[in-house]
C-alpha cells in the first residue's frame, strides 16, 4: 500500500489551478466559499493552517455576507445556506467567529425555515434535507439551535425516510449516501439518532463499498472518493463502520492521490480536485490514518476546533 504524500497535497492546495503561491488569490479567483472551505479544512487536517493569511481570508469572507446575514460564494453572488455554513465552519477553524454578529446569521437562517420544517436553501425557496442539516449544523456552531422549530425539523427529516433504510432530499426521493450524511449529521445534532433504523441504515450504507475498496453513493454506481465521507461519516454516527474493510477503503482513497503533483481524484488516473482531495483526507482522518488530525463526522470540523467551539478547549 502506498503513503499519504501529505506535503505534495498542501503545496497542490496552496496553488490550485493558477499554480499562484499564495491561497486567498486562489480563494478570491476559483474556489469561492465552499472551495475556501474544502481547501482550508484539508490544510488543518495535515497540520499546516498557519500556512495561510488568516487577516486576508477573514476579510474576504466578511466581504461575501449580506445585510440578510447571509454569505456568497464570492463577492458579488447571491447569499444561500450552503455558503453561510462553510463561511461560519472556515472562521471557525481560525478561531475567528467573533467578527460575525451570530444574530444576524442566524436570523437569517430562521427565515428559510418553513411551516413543515424543512428549509429553503435561499429566497428562490428550493427545499432540500442539505439544507436542514446546514442550519442544524451552523446554527449548533453559533450556539443558536434553539431559535429554530427543531422538533419540526427532526419530524421534516423522517419523513425523507425510505423503506431500505436511507434518506432522500425530499420525502419521496431516492436514497443517496449524500443526503443520508445529511439527515444522520442532521439528526445527531439535534439529539435524535434513535429515530434511525441502524441496522437497515448501516446495511444499506456497508453495500455501497465496491470490490476495489471504494465506496459509491447509490447502488450499481462507480466508487467515487467523496463518499469516503459522505457514508463512512454516516456509519460512524449510527456505530456500524466495523460493517466496511477499512484496509480497502484506505487503499483505495491512497490510489486516487497524484503522488507527483499532489491532489486527489474520484478514481483512480483522474484528474484530481479541492473537492475530491478534502473529502479524501477527510475519510482518511475518520479512518485513523496516521499524521492526520481526527475530524468530527457530524459538524465536519476538526475534532480540536469543534471542542474549542464548545468546551474552550
Amino acid at each position: 500500500m502506498g503513503e499519504l504524500v501529505s506535503e505534495k497535497h498542501v503545496q497542490y492546495i496552496l496553488s490550485v489551478e493558477k499554480r499562484k503561491d499564495d491561497f486567498e488569490s486562489v480563494v478570491m479567483e476559483h474556489l469561492r466559499m465552499n472551495g475556501a472551505y474544502w481547501g482550508l479544512t484539508t490544510l488543518d487536517m495535515l497540520g499546516k493552517l498557519e500556512t495561510v493569511d488568516v487577516h486576508k481570508v477573514v476579510s474576504w469572507i466578511m466581504s461575501c455576507q449580506h445585510e440578510s446575514g447571509g454569505f456568497a460564494g464570492n463577492v458579488g453572488h447571491d447569499p444561500h445556506i450552503l455558503y453561510t455554513l462553510s463561511a461560519v465552519q472556515v472562521l471557525a477553524l481560525f478561531d475567528k467567529l467573533d467578527v460575525i454578529d451570530a444574530d444576524k446569521v442566524t436570523n437569517y437562517i430562521v427565515s428559510l425555515q418553513n411551516e413543515d420544517g424543512s428549509f429553503a436553501g435561499d429566497m428562490w425557496g428550493e427545499v432540500d434535507t442539505r439544507f436542514s442539516y446546514i442550519a442544524i449544523c451552523c446554527l449548533s456552531i453559533l450556539h443558536r439551535l434553539d431559535k429554530i422549530n427543531v422538533e419540526k425539523a427532526v419530524k421534516y427529516i423522517l419523513s425523507c425516510k425510505n423503506m431500505d433504510g436511507g434518506f432522500g432530499c425530499t420525502p419521496g426521493g431516492e436514497s443517496h449516501a449524500g443526503q443520508i450524511f445529511c439527515c444522520v449529521g442532521a439528526l445527531a445534532l439535534a439529539g435524535s439518532l434513535d429515530l434511525i433504523d441502524k441496522d437497515l441504515l448501516g446495511w444499506w450504507l456497508c453495500e455501497r463499498q465496491v470490490k476495489s475498496g471504494g465506496l459509491n453513493g447509490r447502488p450499481e454506481k462507480l466508487p467515487d472518493v467523496c463518499y469516503s465521507w459522505w457514508v463512512l461519516s454516516s456509519l460512524i454516527m449510527i456505530d456500524r463502520v466495523h460493517w466496511i474493510s477499512k484496509e480497502k477503503l484506505i487503499k483505495y482513497i491512497l490510489d486516487c492521490q497524484d503522488t507527483e503533483n499532489g491532489g486527489i481524484s474520484d478514481r483512480p488516473d483522474d484528474a484530481v480536485d479541492v473537492f475530491h482531495t478534502y473529502f479524501g483526507v477527510a475519510g482518511l482522518s475518520l479512518l485513523e490514518y496516521p499524521g492526520v488530525k481526527p475530524i468530527d463526522p457530524a459538524y465536519a470540523l476538526p475534532v480540536d476546533v469543534v471542542n474549542r467551539i464548545f468546551f474552550g478547549k
